[in-house]
């Protein structure tokens, strides 16, 4: 899955914001004006220039002489034209099985760098069968789910495999991401992606899709059909010991998992499998260290997700949700973003039975705050420093196209990235 890069140094703009009049789209923005290196090019795009000039005026005064862009994602012509103008865009408009596929596509065809926040796997795949071998050809790097979804996940994996491979110690088998903490709220949105989901599901296809854990590991035209068990449920509550020893009671399973698993998944395949041949990867959450209250509140929680996605695919109860869940573009107060945090732990044993774990830490907000550097940080990585990235192009995922370069801006930002030996 390697490509030629395709020079873009040329280009206007480093970075483009692509919704920038969005929450999570201004945060970000806000995070580029005070952190991008002196110099960084950078331009804020969305269908309304009047209320692209009252978000530029609410960021910092560097941000003040940044140009507005006026795209429109049902408007082709308008995304080529943005695209053409920059090495990156950087775009927070979601749902993106409803508003995005125009984008991929016109990015993947000008040769221009993409990073989002989806975390909708059948959008994933519409883009590898659409996109990816044009991005190859052009040598861009479509860089989904690059926020909260799916950088702790792709990076905990990722910094195990290099750590092993560092020790020289064989390689991944079977891996589990516990979400340790996380204080903070699900953005508005995430919401909407499930809304849109839950639609797209009553499609017989599309179910077949979500339940293929292996369903982006694949080259375009051609997806992985393995058995369901092939792989550990999304559902499933999991003993703590069987993870590893140090730990006890029960684990839930984790919201993100079904989107999660198969951007982890489609990293080890970009990689050619270098995670090992008897990988496997499962996510769940910690709800306290007693084995029998734990097991209660995992069975609580696999329960409640189970009620809520099927609440969400049925008209009558989505519409009573949908007064009560935050709407896209909605989200907390700045001191509540300050307020959160999350701390990841992922857990693998190695075939002789060395035992490896990474932890990722990030302060603010997980949905919001956390996930606006993370989105920030990445479209940098790929404006900044594409010649210390991986000569993949194409659909690619944050660890698979950006991992070290990713990790170490991620670092330098403030966040705990760290893989250790056990004893």
């Amino acid at each position: 899955m390697n490509g030629e890069p395709n020079s873009t140094s040329a280009r206007e703009f480093d970075v483009v914001v692509f919704g920038a009049t969005g929450f999570v789209g201004e945060l970000t923005a806000r995070y580029l004006a005070e952190h991008a290196p002196r110099g960084t090019k950078v331009a804020l795009a969305g269908r309304s220039e009047t209320k692209l000039a009252a978000t530029r005026k609410r960021l910092p005064a560097r941000a003040h002489d940044w140009p507005l862009i006026v795209a429109d994602s049902s408007s082709p012509s308008s995304l080529d034209a943005m695209v053409a103008r920059t090495r990156v865009v950087c775009t927070t408009v979601g749902p993106y099985l409803r508003y995005g596929e125009a984008l991929v596509v016109a990015a993947a065809s000008a040769g221009t760098d993409y990073v989002d926040l989806t975390g909708e796997a059948p959008f994933v795949h519409y883009s590898i069968n659409k996109a990816h071998e044009t991005a190859q050809a052009t040598g861009a790097r479509i860089v989904h789910s690059c926020g909260f979804d799916s950088v702790p996940s792709d990076l905990g994996v990722y910094l195990l495999y290099k750590k092993i491979a560092d020790d020289n110690a064989g390689e991944l088998t079977d891996t589990t991401f516990v979400v340790k903490s996380f204080k903070g709220g699900i953005s508005g949105g995430t919401f909407d992606s499930v809304r849109v989901m839950a639609e797209e599901s009553r499609n017989a296809e599309t179910r077949r899709l979500v339940l293929n854990p292996h369903s982006l590991s694949g080259e375009p035209g051609n997806t992985p059909r393995p058995a369901i068990k092939s792989e550990p449920s999304d559902m499933s509550m999991i003993s703590a010991k069987k993870v590893d020893p140090s730990m006890s009671g029960t684990l839930a399973p984790f919201f993100m998992a079904a989107s999660n698993t198969r951007i982890v998944r489609r990293t080890n395949a970009l990689l050619d499998n270098a995670y090992g041949e008897d990988f496997h990867y499962a996510e769940t959450m910690s709800v306290g260290r007693i084995p029998g209250v734990s097991t209660v509140t995992a069975g609580a929680v696999a329960v409640g997700t189970g009620v809520f996605l099927g609440a969400m695919s049925f008209g009558p109860t989505r519409k009573l949700l949908d007064r009560l869940l935050p709407k896209p573009g909605e989200g907390p107060s700045e001191k509540a973003r300050e307020k959160g945090s999350f701390v990841t732990e992922t857990y693998t044993t190695t075939p002789s039975g060395r035992r490896y774990r990474s932890t990722m830490r990030m302060s603010g907000d997980p949905g919001y705050k956390a996930t606006a550097v993370m989105l920030g940080e990445s479209a940098l990585s790929l404006a900044l420093e594409r010649d210390r990235l991986s000569p993949l192009t194409g659909v690619l995922t944050p660890a698979a196209a950006m991992g070290e370069v990713l990790t170490r801006r991620l670092q330098d930002a403030g966040a705990t990235l760290e893989a250790v030996e056990l004893t």
